[in-house]
């Protein structure tokens, strides 16, 4: 049997996660309603998936594009921060997430190095995991950039 068709796999590849996105979607609304006592249509919950994949394609697009311009091919929490820019809320949650992982990864890293060196992790604290992780998103784990 041949290799199938790029494209019709790509096809395939996305109406299987369009349809796990309606699932999933249908199941908070459903939850949501029954807290509420409301009823949700079947319309509506295809009509809100739909609006929900054409914000995840274009922040996909903007992050992508943001990782490229900065002559990267992952995208980074620096990323993450500059898509939500125009949501204060948003990036001041994002932000403080990201401000308090950092501290939590120096934090587990001095101590590992305390245990391992028996010594005094004094001194050594501005330095993140790979020789300090200060800048935005750096160090950070990333997604790889596609080609589209």
């Amino acid at each position: 049997m041949a290799d199938p068709d790029p494209e019709e796999a790509a096809a395939q590849k996305e109406e299987r996660l369009k349809s796990a996105l309606w699932y999933s979607i249908g199941q908070f609304v459903d939850n949501q309603c029954q807290l509420k006592d409301r009823n949700a249509t079947p319309q509506f919950i295809g009509a809100l998936t739909e609006l929900v994949w054409a914000q995840i394609e274009s922040a996909s697009r903007d992050l992508s594009t943001f990782a490229r311009h900065a002559g990267r091919t992952q995208v980074n929490t620096a990323d993450v921060l500059l898509l939500a820019r125009r949501n204060e809320g948003l990036e001041a949650l994002l932000r403080q997430f990201v401000d308090e992982h950092r501290a939590e990864r120096r934090s587990a890293a001095t101590e590992t190095a305390t245990r391992s060196n028996g010594n005094t992790a004094a001194g050594r604290e501005e330095e993140g995991p790979a020789g300090g992780d200060e800048g935005e998103g750096e160090g950070e784990g990333g997604v790889v950039v596609g080609d589209e």
